[in-house]
């Protein structure tokens, strides 16, 4: 195919993926109060648990148009949520016809298992977040308010649901490498005390408390799921030990026989 009609596919593809992000964002304008009391559920809950202990934690905008800039920021990240499948989708047919049929079957496959990672990832963040909070907050000294700016507390959310989210397919990348024939298992189960310490260090870093609580929150499912892709790329390293025992050996100068 030419660049040119590359490059007019790619404008399709790209036209029906915000057309469809649009009228996600119509949706998520819609229904903008119940989305963002999704987004601050978190939120009261730690501000049920400071006012019983005598704390004021408060969300508040702080400008005049910030309440209109954030519902069009939550009516955007809502559009592009729902309009995930498409744009996907549309990525996906773009990228299919320069895939051989076993690439195909790959990239579908880690696109199916790369979904309910990240998501149990966002979810995983979601339940945590609450705890994270109360602990933050905890900081605050006597007679000080807690007076806290609905964006950056939107940032905060977002980002933390991201990290827990990308952190969740770190597993899967490993088995890509693996089907890749960068990495075999023997190597993975060497660096184990360096993944164990990497681990470790990730959760340190995307957990904002730093307790050991909460980072083990994060790593024992990361540690977890490293384990399950260590098992994986050590069962595709036997079947590919085994196709090649199978497979005629020929020596550098032999011909090999023609299936006539």
């Amino acid at each position: 195919m030419p660049l040119v009609d590359h490059l007019r596919e790619l404008r399709r593809r790209l036209v029906i993926s915000l057309v469809a992000i649009a009228l996600g964002t119509a949706l998520g304008w819609v229904w903008y109060d119940e989305v963002f009391a999704l987004v601050r559920g978190p939120f009261d809950t730690v501000v049920a648990e400071a006012q019983e202990s005598g704390r004021d934690v408060t969300l508040a905008f702080t400008g005049v148009a910030d309440p209109f800039v954030m519902q069009l920021k939550v009516a955007g990240v809502t559009g592009v949520l729902l309009a995930t499948p498409v744009w996907l989708y549309q990525l996906w047919r773009f990228v299919t016809p320069g895939l051989h049929t076993n690439e195909r079957r790959w990239a579908l496959g880690f696109a199916a298992v790369a979904t309910p990672l990240f998501l149990a990832g966002a979810a995983l963040a979601y339940v945590f977040l609450p705890r994270g909070l109360d602990i933050l907050l905890g900081f605050t000294p006597a007679n000080i308010e807690n007076i806290i700016s609905v964006d950056r507390y939107l940032s905060f959310f977002l980002r933390m649901l991201l990290v827990f989210g990308v952190g969740f397919l770190l597993p899967l990348l490993v088995v890509g490498l693996n089907f890749a024939g960068v990495l075999t298992a023997a190597t993975l189960r060497s660096w184990w005390r360096w993944i164990v310490m990497g681990i470790i260090v990730f959760a340190a870093v995307a957990t904002p408390t730093g307790d050991p609580f909460n980072l083990m929150l994060l790593a024992l499912p990361l540690a977890a799921l490293m384990g399950l892709a260590w098992g994986v790329c050590w069962a595709n390293d036997r079947r590919r030990a085994r196709r090649a025992a199978a497979a005629p050996q020929w020596g550098d100068d032999e011909t090999s026989a023609l299936d006539t």
